[in-house]
């Protein structure tokens, strides 16, 4: 599985070029959607729309970005965003943000340049053979930032000079708008769709199609979703139900072989205390002599670990991999 952006990514770059010499300013856009969890935010099937706002990066030059959530409701209202209070936990996985003129000045910034380039293990998916990211922050970079003077917000960089993130389906710089894919998974039996922006893993920030954010790995802490944690809990299966007509289908295993998203598991949804977008993922292996099976609820994947169902990958006990994804939910289906 390979996707090349080079066209696009040069496109979309000479076009952020353009808005910058036109100096082009932010403006908020609308909400709307399904069961949508964040205020600003448009879905449409598979996408999201969001306002687009423009920063500056650590190079002094503009950056693009959007806002998910924020830790508190009055941060929260000014952008039109979710309210996680976890995001307040996040500790040295933050990065430090200040207004300067009107705009947000982000202390890491991120490198669009790279091709997204994935490879699964022929007839099984899972592992891959090759993982390199689209995209790569700096070792400042952190989609959660903190600003000066107060407030924590989730705020994915998703376009510069370099380029533009890999989820990018549109964007637009005069009406201040863009459009990314979503993936779909389960949260507490639910089906949602959650928008996946960066991980800490260089090899799943290339499975996920997100930004490689190494810093997102100091958030605290691996194993702990409890409220004075910065993480909630994720896991995801390795060796699932395969088949693109299969019904029950699941697994990092199954989207490696082409035949749709991972359909990752989440413990909690954005209405509840102990949600964070920020998740810890636990690989999950079923036993050898088990018969996988569709999965929807953590806590399922939790009774089936305790059993002896499922493990970690190769039989490794099953615990949190200390790897962090940005995947906020968006919207429940």
């Amino acid at each position: 599985m390979q996707r090349s952006h080079s066209v696009r990514r040069a496109l979309l770059a000479a076009l952020l070029l353009l808005a910058t010499v036109l100096g082009l300013s932010t403006t908020a856009g609308a909400s709307g959607g399904q069961t949508v969890y964040v205020p600003s935010a448009t879905v449409n099937g598979k996408t999201v729309t969001f306002p687009l706002h423009e920063g500056i990066g650590p190079d002094g030059r503009p950056v693009w970005f959007i806002v998910i959530e924020a830790a508190d409701s009055a941060t929260a209202d000014r952008w039109r965003a979710g309210v996680v209070n976890k995001l307040s936990n996040v500790g040295a996985g933050a990065q430090q943000a200040r207004w300067e003129n009107g705009r947000l000045r982000f202390e890491g910034g991120v490198d669009f340049t790279p091709d997204q380039d994935v490879k699964g293990t022929p007839g099984t998916g899972f592992p891959p053979t090759v993982a390199e990211p689209g995209s790569v922050g700096d070792v400042r970079y952190s989609p959660i930032a903190r600003i000066a003077g107060g407030g924590v917000i989730n705020a994915p960089q998703i376009a510069n000079a370099s380029g533009v993130h890999d989820k990018v389906v549109s964007i637009d710089y005069t009406a201040k708008r863009v459009t990314l894919a979503l993936t779909d998974g389960f949260a507490r039996s639910d089906a949602v769709i959650y928008l996946s922006t960066d991980a800490s893993d260089h090899d799943v920030a290339a499975l996920e199609g997100s930004t490689w954010a190494s810093r997102l790995a100091q958030a605290p802490t691996a194993g702990d979703d409890s409220t004075a944690s910065g993480r909630a809990s994720l896991a995801a299966f390795v060796n699932g139900p395969t088949g693109a007509a299969n019904p029950d289908r699941q697994g990092v295993n199954s989207a490696l072989l082409g035949e749709g998203d991972p359909l990752n598991v989440l413990a909690w949804t954005p209405n509840q205390g102990r949600y964070s977008p920020l998740w810890d993922v636990h690989l999950t292996q079923w036993a050898a002599g088990r018969a996988p099976a569709r999965i929807t609820r953590f806590a399922d994947v939790e009774d089936l670990a305790a059993s002896g169902t499922v493990t970690g990958p190769s039989g490794a006990p099953w615990q949190a991999n200390d790897v962090v994804v940005n995947c906020p939910i968006i919207a429940r289906v």
